[in-house]
């Protein structure tokens, strides 16, 4: 009987260790492998696309930082916006911030909420915010941003096109999810 006893008390001793072990190796999680990501989606690759060919001699600045565009005094304060990233911003030939743009993505589902919380963040310090359902056509562009400064050039047809041309063409179904 002691003999089984001792077995036993072994067996039940290695199986201890075994768990021991088993738990100090999935506390060392290991780091996956590290992989290239594209800098924009469709729609905001368009809207750089717009906005580099409407203000040619403004600087856009893409993913901003609320912390690059905000500051106040006390920390409790600076963490509403802490993770916050305006979409584009637009920058006149002096380098000063002429507009920050949001676009509302279709394929991401967004609680409205947030994104009134932010334009109203960047409102209240000062800022213009234009907000866009989809990617603004160039006739919203111009007048959000030369207004009657410049005669409208005719928008070029397919054939006149040589570069994205395979995104202006295609119909954009606007949904927007409200939750």
């Amino acid at each position: 009987m002691t003999i089984y006893i001792v077995i036993g008390s072994i067996l039940l001793f290695c199986v201890l260790i075994m768990a021991w072990k088993s738990l100090e190796s999935d506390s060392k999680q290991q780091d996956s492998a590290l992989k290239q990501r594209a800098i924009f989606n469709i729609n905001e690759q368009l809207t750089y696309t717009r906005l580099k060919e409407i203000l040619p001699n403004h600087t856009i600045l893409a993913h901003v930082s609320f912390d690059a565009l905000l500051t106040t005094k006390y920390y409790r304060t600076r963490n509403k916006y802490r993770n916050m990233v305006a979409d584009f911003v637009v920058l006149n030939e002096n380098q000063q911030i002429q507009a920050i743009i949001a676009l509302d993505d279709p394929m991401v589902l967004k609680r409205i909420q947030p994104m009134q919380y932010q334009d109203a963040l960047l409102q209240m310090a000062g800022y213009r915010v234009i907000r866009y359902d989809d990617v603004p056509e160039y006739s919203q562009l111009r007048e959000d941003f030369l207004g009657s400064q410049v005669k409208y050039k005719p928008i070029p047809q397919v054939s006149d096109l040589k570069k994205y041309h395979l995104y202006s063409d295609l119909e954009r179904k606007k949904l927007k999810v409200l939750s």
